[in-house]
């Protein structure tokens, strides 16, 4: 396995591995850039089918953290961890202390938050030993709600808001009644933007590979359930991957209907290249690191007692910053993505330190 060569290795500052034989914890935490505050981000158990796909996982997700955190104007630098493992069948209380323990051996470097397949329970057992866990803190949410942490609603009101600026840029349209829209994943965060969807007189489509989550969305909402290999191909107006990354790519995209992608998926685009491709087929792609930020921001502001309104406001913004990457690329022609990271860049860059040596960078085995 190559780290420092590794394609997805981008000046990481930090990479660790961790081992815990009597749980079975196989865990890979990436720390990807510190220039504007700690590294925060979601800690992932998916059953990787193998270590490389881990790996490559972790360097993208981190990453895509810096970027989303800079472009959501947050003093908060990048990071994420994955857990090597099947969720519904390997998780137990006594791996998640373990994970703990190797957070907190990292002194306050990353901050853990919930991801895929694991929730804020998992992150309360982390907590047991140590400190550096987020989005666990009782309070009320953003819209009105009780919250037990969980960023999930903020990231699906976000998403929410950057569809319908897409919507409104590509289709010049400020309702959204009679919308179709094809949802690939209706966990945690895709069924909520399924149900504001729902709310605003959108048309649904919906795949998800468990099939208690499909059900619940055909029952409760009225959605349409499509097979998993027709869910991105649909004749809609707007896909929007919920789940795992790397749809869009050389086989997909040449497939797609819908004029807009649009989702909360993180690292959409297999390759950058790919960014390029949906602008030349004339489809509107939503950056997924701007669109999906109501987590981060939800999160983020857990930790320094905002009021619900000054949260729900920070994420409207969503729909500006969308907005402003969908006029710039189509004044100078290049694709969304491209500007969208040059907007992040600029914010996370002019955080690094003028002089010094700058963050220490390495790779560590624990």
């Amino acid at each position: 396995m190559n780290v420092f060569s590794h394609p997805e290795f981008d000046n990481h500052e930090h990479l660790s591995f961790f081992c815990d034989p009597e749980t079975g914890l196989k865990a890979i935490v990436a720390i990807h850039n510190t220039s504007r505050g700690p590294a925060l981000g979601g800690c992932r158990m998916f059953p990787y089918a193998t270590d490389e796909q881990a790996l490559r996982d972790v360097l993208r997700l981190s990453r895509g953290m810096t970027y989303k955190s800079a472009l959501a104007n947050l003093d908060l630098g990048g990071g994420k961890s994955v857990i090597i493992g099947d969720p519904r069948k390997d998780k137990t209380d006594a791996l998640m202390e373990a994970m703990g323990r190797h957070l907190e051996s990292l002194g306050g470097r990353y901050i853990a938050a919930e991801d895929s397949g694991t929730s804020v329970p998992d992150l309360k057992v982390m907590g047991r030993h140590t400190r550096h866990v987020a989005g666990i803190a009782t309070r009320t949410g953003f819209d009105g709600n009780p919250s037990n942490g969980d960023p999930s609603p903020a990231t699906a009101y976000g998403t929410f808001i950057g569809l319908k600026a897409a919507v409104k840029h590509k289709l010049g349209r400020d309702n959204l009644n009679g919308l179709k829209v094809a949802i690939q994943g209706i966990g945690n965060v895709g069924f909520r933007l399924a149900k504001h969807l729902r709310d605003a007189g959108a048309e649904l489509w919906v795949y998800d590979i468990h099939e208690d989550n499909l059900r619940r969305a055909v029952d409760q909402l009225g959605a349409k359930p499509a097979a998993a290999e027709n869910i991105l191909y649909l004749p809609v107006d707007v896909v929007a991957p919920c789940a795992m990354g790397a749809v869009l790519n050389d086989t997909s995209i040449p497939q797609l209907q819908a004029p807009i992608v649009a989702g909360a998926a993180n690292n959409l685009l297999e390759h950058p290249e790919h960014d390029a491709m949906l602008r030349d087929r004339g489809i509107l792609y939503a950056p997924d690191f701007a669109i999906n930020a109501g987590g981060i921001i939800d999160v983020f502001y857990e930790r320094t007692g905002a009021t619900p309104e000054k949260v729900r406001a920070h994420v409207d913004t969503i729909g500006d910053t969308l907005t402003e990457i969908f006029t710039r690329s189509e004044r100078s022609g290049r694709p969304t993505g491209a500007i969208a990271n040059e907007l992040a860049e600029e914010r996370f860059r002019k955080h690094a330190p003028a002089t010094g040596p700058g963050p220490q960078r390495f790779a560590h085995v624990g």
